[in-house]
C-alpha cells in the first residue's frame, strides 16, 4: 500500500473513527490511543483485505476488537447486568423534550449508558451504520443489536430524564426600569 493511499484512508475515515473511539473510552487521549492503534494494525494486516470497499468496517471491527481487549486486560472479568428496576422506558410525552436537548447534554449523557448499549447506539445514531454493519462490527446476530439499540435508548432517555431533573431552573435576575419604581 503507498503512502498516498494509506493517507487518503486515514482522511477518510480518522474523524469517524475518533468519535467512535470516544464513546466508548470516554476519554480523549485514551481515543486517540485506539485511532492509532487501528491505523497501526491497517498498516500490518490491511493489505490482506481483498474488497477496498470494505476497509470502513474493517477498521471499526478492529478498533472495537481493540478496546474489548484493552478492557479485558484491564478488567479480567466483566458481566453484563440487567438494568436496575426503574429504568424503564420514558413516557411518550418525553420525546418531545428529548428533541430539545443539546447535543453536548446528550453526548455526556451517552457516556453514561452502559457500554454493551452505548456501542451499537454510537455507531448506529452517530456513525449511520446498518443493523447488519454494527453485527459483524460486534460479532453478534442482528437480534442483539436491535435488543441493545432499545435497551441502550431506554438508559438514554433515562440519563437524559435524572440530567433534567438535577438541572436547575434558569431564573433571570430582574433589574427594574427607573419609571417602574
Amino acid at each position: 500500500m503507498s503512502d498516498d493511499t494509506f493517507s487518503q484512508l486515514v482522511d477518510a475515515h480518522y474523524a469517524a473513527l475518533y468519535r467512535f473511539s470516544l464513546s466508548l473510552a470516554g476519554h480523549p487521549g485514551d481515543a486517540a490511543d485506539l485511532v492509532q492503534q487501528t491505523f497501526f494494525i491497517w498498516s500490518r494486516k490491511g493489505k490482506a483485505l481483498r474488497d477496498g470497499s470494505k476497509a470502513k468496517s474493517w477498521l471499526f471491527t478492529t478498533l472495537y476488537r481493540e478496546f474489548l481487549r484493552g478492557r479485558r486486560r484491564a478488567q479480567r472479568s466483566t458481566a453484563l447486568e440487567d438494568l436496575p428496576p426503574g429504568e424503564q422506558d420514558v413516557a411518550a410525552e418525553e420525546v418531545d423534550r428529548v428533541a430539545r436537548l443539546d447535543a453536548a447534554l446528550v453526548l455526556a449523557a451517552l457516556q453514561s449508558v452502559d457500554e454493551n448499549f452505548r456501542t451499537p447506539l454510537t455507531l448506529f445514531y452517530l456513525q449511520e451504520l446498518s443493523y447488519a454493519e454494527i453485527a459483524a462490527i460486534l460479532e453478534v446476530p442482528i437480534g442483539t443489536v436491535m435488543s441493545r439499540l432499545s435497551r441502550g435508548k431506554a438508559q438514554l432517555r433515562v440519563m437524559l430524564a435524572r440530567n433534567d431533573a438535577a438541572k436547575p431552573a434558569r431564573v433571570l435576575p430582574f433589574t427594574p426600569s427607573k419609571g417602574a419604581l
